[in-house]
């Protein structure tokens, strides 16, 4: 039996696939381990933890990492409470206001951040009036930086089912509108949400601009500080937060192919 031979197109297609995935590779690693290299350099060339353990020793930046992911859950059950409901109505009862909402919920992602901090800057002088100074009141203004990645995770998510159907079926057969929200919308979302949540988080642990600006201690303004007086724990911690930036997109991607096997399985 003669041997079957692979095209000499696919072979040149899987080694352009794989020098671009090489390429990319080390675009995106070598920093990484530049950082890990630098942040583990001791004296006279051998290798130290100290940066790292530097990290737990210092209460100002244990405070402001607690402080910056009390800002990331917060900022994504805001924005969850905000565009759930109010997408699901506008699907169901006033699709001619969806463009609008999607331009507003976009506008946020064309505005530079120090033009959004120029606007911000005198409600948070009455926020702080009578709520006081605290870095929590950051979530009003990351709220509104992380609508536009939210709204369109939860908007693929929103168009992949059939809402009008399946409300309607609810409400016929007695649910209120909290109930199909719940107990309909919510579970055939899941992913979406899941999505849109951990897109917030990692935006919310790497913004600097705007807590800079209102003069707000969150993770990224301590380690600008920190910068200034400590490489080493500084990187430490920079690339502490990439890699748990990575993570969270890797749980994203890992939990959208997942629940695409379970619908083929089902199918």
């Amino acid at each position: 039996m003669a041997a079957v031979t692979k095209p000499s197109g696919s072979t040149g297609r899987a080694v352009v696939r794989f020098v671009i995935l090489l390429v990319l590779g080390v675009f995106f690693l070598l920093p990484l381990f530049a950082m890990a290299e630098f942040s583990t350099r001791g004296v006279g060339g051998a290798r130290s933890l100290a940066s790292w353990s530097g990290i737990v020793d210092d209460p100002d930046l244990v405070e402001s990492i607690l402080v910056s992911v009390q800002l990331a859950v917060a900022s994504s059950l805001v924005m969850l409470v905000l565009l759930v409901p109010t997408m699901t109505w506008i699907r169901l009862r006033l699709p001619k206001l969806r463009r609008l909402v999607e331009f507003l919920c976009l506008l946020p992602v064309a505005i530079p951040a120090i033009v959004l901090v120029v606007g911000m800057a005198p409600l948070y002088a009455w926020v702080n009036y009578f709520l006081g100074d605290s870095p929590l009141t950051l979530t009003f203004a990351y709220a509104v930086l992380v609508l536009p990645f939210a709204y369109r995770a939860i908007d693929a998510g929103l168009s992949a089912i059939d809402l009008k159907t399946l409300a309607e079926a609810a409400r016929g057969l007695g649910a209120s509108w909290g109930t199909v929200l719940l107990r309909i919308v919510v579970p055939n979302i899941r992913t979406a949400l899941i999505g849109a949540s951990l897109l917030s988080v990692a935006l919310v642990l790497g913004e600097f601009t705007i807590a800079s600006l209102l003069n707000f201690d969150t993770l990224q303004v301590q380690v600008n500080l920190l910068g200034k007086r400590d490489a080493g724990v500084s990187i430490a911690v920079s690339l502490l937060s990439l890699l748990f930036a990575f993570v969270l997109l890797f749980l994203l991607s890992f939990i959208g192919r997942r629940r695409r096997d379970t619908a083929v399985e089902e199918g």
